[in-house]
């Protein structure tokens, strides 16, 4: 079974940044489309950020310019760089399959406040 293990939340100021890292265990990563996703108190879940196996990342219009998915295949790893975070970033992060499995992990909490 795949897991997944994401970190790299925190209390952060409008205007800072974060870097949020997600560890998947098994062997078909690096052929595997992968994404970020967010939930915020009140809300769906919502996609963020995805990226292929090939590297080419898609935002949501909403962090267009400002947050960067990025994968490391010789760590399993996927991240995401946020930078000019605002008070509406604030919820859980978690990652996940481009199309979700059917569990999630535990996400990590982003909070934008001054």
């Amino acid at each position: 079974q795949v897991q997944l293990v994401e970190s790299g939340g925190g209390l952060v100021q409008p205007g800072g940044s974060l870097r949020l890292s997600c560890v998947v265990s098994g062997r078909l990563f690096s052929i595997t489309d992968m994404a970020w996703y967010r939930q915020a108190p009140g809300k769906q879940r919502e996609l963020v950020a995805s990226i292929t196996a090939g590297s080419t990342g898609n935002y949501a219009d909403s962090v267009k310019g400002r947050f960067t998915i990025s994968r490391d295949n010789a760590k399993n790893t996927v991240s995401l760089q946020m930078n000019s975070l605002k008070a509406e970033d604030t919820a859980v992060y978690y990652c996940n399959l481009r199309i979700p499995l059917r569990y999630w992990g535990q996400g990590t909490q982003v909070t934008v406040s001054s």
